[in-house]
């Protein structure tokens, strides 16, 4: 059977999209996602990946002083550096304003750059590890959260800044990292929540009577947020059972999974990992050498062996002398199938099982094809630095078609003139047209008379990008979609 690429994506030319993919961020400009090392904008589906180089620190500084009415920061370590001066300036710079500030830190971390915050905020430490929330229990949560608060009148303001990068010179500049901004109230408010968990109290005074973490915590309510247009899930360790949907989010994949890890040890995601590549899931991953040799890593052992993923996995490590670690935390599961779901999982959550029995953290599920594009670009260039090779995922199957859909493959089709896209489809084509659109929503052409169930159309495409086809039926609208030249 003749294999076919299945692009199920439906979009809508709208004014409303246009807008969108103008603003050059997915979700209507309400994500933003951006990376510590080099990105690979060679296998951008349309929107590019950004490294901020050397800049985190800036931009988190600039966000800061964007709050208006609250700053809460909940951040496991936060080292004096230049680089940090300038981010708690802009914190001392929001309180002295009047915004209310509010600051929970890892106990077993030094935080030596909290000692330059204005005396008057509040700063609590989580609980020392012990034998009630675990004894290699951390509060190890990176998230800020701006004008979260009740007193906020402008859900437009409410952001939360989160990721993978603890707050130092060396973890937004030298190792490898993601950050991700989202513009939500709901999701903002929902962080809030988990907030005033641990710090007791819902005022710019913590209370440690009521101050819970860890194991202490009660679950969080609300999971699953519309932003954009897209499907975002929250998750918070340890009373989500956050490992259950990092795993449920790694079965639905289709085509291709991709993973970059500091700590994986937990066979309880490698094995679903390699059961997807032994099912044809093409599949890579990088590993941090800190998961890779010790007494408890057994995820290295399973995923590294020929049977497993084989050369499709490595270990980043460097020497001694110029070792940086890989810091992130993050799946990507199809991104080059747009109709299967792409997602990104992401957060503090290393796949540990502290990080899922005791540890305060923060997981992200990105249901967003240009998101999960975007962390593609990062994966594919940090798979390269590191002397690995990827092959080019087409997302083929074998697939009879059902009734009433379509198919059109190759997707993405290589630049060149001229480009050919086939449809394939068990309708009953009866003098049908596809109409082709570039990202402005300008029709680029009209091909007509198409009555064939499997035809090649000559497009007539010589340039990269993104563009969108709508296929008409007796005038009727059949399927719409997108396509990328690359």
């Amino acid at each position: 059977m003749k294999k076919l690429v299945t692009l199920l994506f439906v979009v809508i030319i709208s004014s409303q999209f246009i807008f969108a993919q103008k603003t050059n961020w997915p979700m209507n400009g309400k994500i933003k996602v951006y990376f510590s090392y080099p990105v690979n904008t060679t296998v951008s589906s349309g929107t590019n990946a950004v490294r901020l180089d050397s800049c985190i620190a800036d931009t988190l500084a600039s966000y800061i002083g964007r709050a208006k009415k609250s700053l809460d920061f909940c951040v496991y370590n936060t080292s004096s550096s230049t680089a940090l001066t300038k981010v708690i300036n802009a914190v001392n710079s929001a309180y002295t304003r009047g915004v209310t500030v509010r600051w929970i830190k890892d106990s077993s971390q030094t935080n030596t750059a909290l000692s330059s915050l204005n005396a008057g905020i509040h700063v609590i430490a989580s609980p020392i590890a012990n034998s009630t929330y675990g004894t290699s229990y951390i509060m190890h949560d990176k998230f800020m959260i701006i004008d979260g608060g009740p007193t906020t009148t402008n859900a437009t303001d409410a952001i939360v800044w989160t990721g993978s990068a603890d707050w130092s010179t060396s973890q937004f500049n030298q190792c490898y990292n993601n950050i991700v901004i989202i513009q939500d109230s709901a999701l903002a408010h929902a962080y809030t929540k988990e907030f005033n968990q641990m710090w007791g109290s819902t005022t710019a005074i913590p209370n440690s009577t009521n101050s819970k973490f860890g194991v202490k915590k009660t679950a969080s309510s609300t999971h699953s947020f519309t932003i954009g247009g897209s499907t975002v899930e929250l998750y918070f360790s340890p009373m989500d059972a956050t490992q259950t949907h990092i795993v449920s989010a790694i079965n639905t994949a289709n085509t291709d999974l991709y993973f970059g890890l500091y700590t994986f040890t937990t066979n309880n995601i490698a094995t679903p990992i390699a059961t997807k590549h032994t099912a044809g899931i093409y599949t890579a991953g990088i590993m941090d050498s800190y998961s890779v040799g010790c007494s408890a890593c057994a995820a290295w052992t399973t995923l590294s062996a020929s049977t497993a993923l084989g050369t499709s996995l490595l270990k980043e490590y460097t020497g001694a002398t110029s070792y940086y670690i890989y810091h992130n935390k993050f799946a990507i599961i199809d991104p080059s199938n747009p109709s299967s779901d792409p997602q990104v999982v992401t957060g503090s959550h290393n796949w540990s099982s502290g990080a899922n029995s005791s540890n305060d953290e923060n997981t992200l599920i990105i249901h967003n094809a240009t998101v999960a594009n975007m962390y593609y670009q990062s994966f594919y260039q940090d798979f390269t630095n590191l002397g690995g090779t990827l092959s080019t995922v087409t997302g083929e199957n074998d697939i009879t078609p059902a009734d009433g859909d379509v198919y059109i493959y190759p997707n993405p089709v290589t630049e060149g003139s001229p480009v050919y896209l086939n449809i394939n489809s068990n309708l009953n084509l009866n003098d049908a047209k596809l109409v082709i659109y570039d990202i402005l929503g300008n029709k680029l052409k009209e091909i007509s008379h198409l009555n064939s169930q499997q035809t090649a159309i000559n497009c007539g495409l010589q340039s990269k990008g993104m563009y969108f086809y709508q296929l008409m039926n007796n005038n009727e609208p059949v399927k719409s979609g997108k396509f990328i030249v690359r």
